[in-house]
């Protein structure tokens, strides 16, 4: 195996690590609120809302990252990651408290917010002119952390309690933050990318990345909120009983590797169609998926759960396909680090606005209405977004007409 195909493995199982950990509480609460009321009280949407400070560390410490790379070396910037999410896990597990829980959690969610700007760049720079495929199998192992998440959550807090679905994890994160350690640092100036970029006319650039900040604005929240939601929404539809806590999680997990599959189908299509082309059909799909979600009962909640993880997760992989498009690489991890500040800011608000809905409806119907709403959002992007052959030929943005001349081919 060659150090750049060891150097995207582990930033792809970085990507598993950052979702996973993430999700960890959504899973756990179910367990804590029967294992440990006297330390947590039993209320889920008091519960769920001690996630909120992770969240806002994710999103607020991920727009400074771009600029860090400039003064700090990736790899020295991604081992942070690897340890310091990896040992916040570790502490979270320990936590005695609500307050040590949510403290912990923050610490956590501060060195994930390292990996998407820092991460997605690397990946982008090494895969030539397949993008689109890259960013797919990224997506699969960030979809498999998602998937992962309740799974393992669950079945660790039945097995061994709530604290150590917390500690397993974290101390893995941590093992393969010194793997990578003794890796060389990824330079991708010496890689070979078979089309170069080529100047894009600015009102175009302009236009994709307005249009790209409010999709990320949107689809952070509904993509975190959702995920949060995924355990809860098979135990009430389902299962109506909080104790059958691995088929809770088996469900979950069922419903979320919808989203793996779509991912590396998405990735594979944008390497042959426009960005657009994919992205309307399923912008079409998620607001009545949604809606549905809000009064279905038994098991049509599976197929319409899937439909939702699958256009969510699939969205990923062209949110961040659009960057690689029509940014260049010199200003991609800046850009990815301002994106993704937005949308994990979008994120933040996921937790407190489920747990407000579920306090104020007493489940989560409500919840899915207000989404489907945010969701509608998306979809007036997606008609917004260019859809431009030149994508698929970058030497023939130099004949766009938006040029107002034709360009001298790039070199």
């Amino acid at each position: 195996m060659s150090a750049v195909t060891r150097q995207v493995v582990l930033i792809n199982t970085a990507h598993m690590f950052t979702h996973y950990s993430l999700l960890i509480l959504a899973t756990a609460t179910l367990a804590m609120v029967h294992q440990d009321p006297a330390r947590f009280g039993g209320d889920y949407g008091a519960l769920i809302a001690i996630g909120t400070g992770m969240f806002v560390a994710y999103g607020l410490l991920a727009l400074p990252m771009g600029w860090l790379q400039e003064r700090l070396a990736r790899k020295a910037l991604m081992v942070a990651y690897f340890l310091g999410s990896g040992f916040g896990m570790v502490m979270a597990g320990t936590a005695g408290s609500g307050f040590a829980l949510g403290a912990w959690l923050g610490v956590m969610g501060a060195f994930s917010a390292i990996y998407h700007p820092i991460g997605t760049a690397i990946i982008v720079e090494a895969a030539g002119d397949r993008v689109g495929r890259a960013v797919g199998i990224n997506g699969v192992f960030g979809n498999l952390g998602v998937a992962l998440a309740p799974l393992a959550t669950g079945l660790i807090a039945w097995k061994l309690g709530w604290q150590w679905a917390f500690i397993i994890p974290g101390l893995l994160c941590m093992a393969c933050g010194l793997v990578y350690l003794r890796e060389p640092a990824f330079d991708g100036s010496k890689l070979k990318s078979a089309k170069p970029f080529a100047p894009i006319p600015p009102a175009l650039v302009r236009r994709a990345v307005i249009v790209l900040m409010l999709i990320a604005m949107v689809s952070g929240l509904v993509f975190n909120a959702f995920t949060i939601l995924i355990p809860k929404l098979m135990e009430e539809r389902l299962t109506g009983n909080p104790d059958l806590l691995p088929v809770v999680a088996m469900l979950a997990f069922l419903v979320t590797i919808c989203g793996g599959i779509t991912q590396y189908t998405v990735g594979n299509l944008i390497d042959r169609h426009t960005l657009k082309s994919v992205f309307m059909p399923m912008a079409f799909a998620l607001v009545p998926s949604l809606l549905a979600l809000s009064f279905l009962e038994g098991w049509l909640v599976l197929p319409f759960a899937a439909i939702v993880a699958a256009t969510i997760f699939g969205q990923v992989t062209v949110n961040e396909t659009m960057t690689a498009r029509y940014v260049a690489p010199a200003l991609r991890a800046k850009l990815y680090s301002v994106r993704f500040t937005v949308g994990f800011m979008g994120a933040a608000a996921a937790s407190p606005l489920v747990g407000l809905l579920h306090q104020a409806s007493g489940s989560i119907a409500l919840a899915m209405i207000v989404l489907a709403a945010v969701a509608a959002v998306t979809l007036a992007c997606a008609l917004a977004f260019p859809n431009r052959p030149e994508e698929l030929q970058p030497e023939t943005w130099s004949r766009a007409p938006e040029w107002g001349a034709p360009m001298k081919p790039a070199e």
